[in-house]
C-alpha cells in the first residue's frame, strides 16, 4: 500500500518577504507611527529630572534628580488634581465598564437584523464625536433655564425651577460621568459582541431543549462566555484609573466647577504650557505612566490567581 508522503517546505523569511511583500510595506507605516509618537519621545522623559529650561536645552539645563517629584508631591494643586482624577476615573469605571456588557447583551437577544443594524449605528456614532462638539450639545440641553431638558421637566410639571446641571458641582459630577456613559457605551460593545458570536451554538441549542429561557441562556452561557473578555478589558481599563482627558475637561469647563473639574490633564497643561514649567508637566506625566502600568500589572496577576487567563 503505497502511502502519499507530504513534504513540508520550511518558509524562510526572505520567502515570505517575497511572498507578502505588499503586506510587510503597509505594515511599516503603522509601526513607524509608533515608533515615531511612542518610543521617539522617551529620551525626553529625562526632563522630569532635570529644571529643564528650553533655552538651555538638555545640556545647559541643570540636573537635579528627585528634586522635580519631591516639589510636585508638596503642590497642594497636584493633590488636588491626583484625587479629583482618581474620583472620576473609578466613578467612570464603576458607572461606564459595565453598560458595554449589558447593551451587548441586550443587541445580541433582538432578533430582527435590521431594526439591530440601526441600531448598532446609532450607539455607535457618538464615539466619532468630538468632545467640543458633545460639549456643545450638552450646553443647549442642560442649560438651567433654557435648556431642553429642563424645558421639558417644567412643561411637565416634574421640578419647579431648572436643575443646574452643568453649574452646580455635584451635579455636574453626575453629568459628567453619565454623558461620559452615553459616548463611549455603544462603541464598547464592539469587543463583547465579537466576542459573543464566538460561543458554540450548540449550546444554546441544547440549552432551549432543556427548557432555559433567554434570561438563564443569557445568564448561563452568554455571560460565561465572554468572561474572558471582560477581565482583560477590565486590566486595561484599570490602566486608566490615573489618566485624564483634556479635550473632555475643556469641553464642560466653567468657572463654577472648577473644584472637581481640575484633574491632571488640566494641570499638566497649565503648568507645562500655561506656565512653562516643563520638567513638572513630565514628571507628573510619567507618574501617571508607571502608576497605570503598576495597576495593570497587578490585576493581571490578581486575574491570574483567580484562574483567569490575564494580559500576559
Amino acid at each position: 500500500m503505497q502511502k502519499n508522503i507530504e513534504v513540508r517546505t520550511k518558509t524562510t523569511w526572505r520567502n515570505a518577504l517575497k511572498r507578502d511583500w505588499q503586506l510587510y510595506l503597509l505594515l511599516l507605516f503603522p509601526i513607524a507611527m509608533v515608533v515615531l509618537f511612542n518610543y521617539a519621545a522617551y529620551p525626553g522623559l529625562r526632563m522630569a529630572f532635570m529644571d529643564y529650561k528650553p533655552a538651555k536645552g538638555y545640556a545647559g539645563s541643570e540636573w537635579v534628580g528627585w528634586g522635580t517629584f519631591i516639589k510636585i508631591f508638596n503642590d497642594k494643586d497636584f493633590t488636588r488634581a491626583l484625587r479629583n482624577s482618581i474620583i472620576f476615573n473609578l466613578g467612570d469605571l464603576l458607572v461606564s465598564f459595565p453598560m458595554p456588557i449589558v447593551l451587548a447583551l441586550i443587541l445580541n437577544e433582538l432578533r430582527y437584523p435590521r431594526f439591530k443594524k440601526v441600531s448598532q449605528t446609532i450607539l455607535y456614532l457618538p464615539h466619532f464625536l468630538s468632545w467640543a462638539i458633545i460639549g456643545s450639545v450638552a450646553l443647549t440641553m442642560f442649560r438651567p433655564s433654557s435648556g431642553l431638558v429642563n424645558i421639558a421637566l417644567l412643561n411637565a410639571g416634574i421640578i419647579e425651577e431648572g436643575i443646574p446641571f452643568l453649574n452646580s458641582p455635584w451635579h455636574w459630577a453626575v453629568t459628567y460621568l453619565l454623558i461620559g456613559v452615553w459616548q463611549g457605551m455603544g462603541w464598547g460593545t464592539i469587543m463583547y459582541l465579537a466576542a459573543i458570536t464566538g460561543i458554540n451554538g450548540e449550546l444554546y441549542e441544547a440549552a432551549m431543549i432543556d427548557g432555559a429561557g433567554r434570561w438563564k441562556r443569557m445568564w448561563h452561557i452568554t455571560l460565561p462566555g465572554i468572561k474572558s473578555t471582560i477581565v482583560t478589558l477590565l486590566i486595561m481599563n484599570l490602566g486608566r484609573v490615573m489618566g485624564s482627558n483634556l479635550e473632555r475637561l475643556s469641553a464642560f469647563e466653567n468657572t463654577q466647577v472648577k473644584e472637581f473639574q481640575y484633574q491632571l490633564a488640566v494641570y499638566i497643561y497649565n503648568k507645562g504650557i500655561g506656565n512653562g514649567k516643563f520638567s513638572m508637566a513630565t514628571a507628573v506625566g510619567l507618574f501617571q505612566s508607571l502608576i497605570g502600568l503598576i495597576l495593570v500589572l497587578l490585576s493581571d496577576r490578581i486575574a491570574k490567581k483567580l484562574g483567569e487567563d490575564g494580559l500576559l
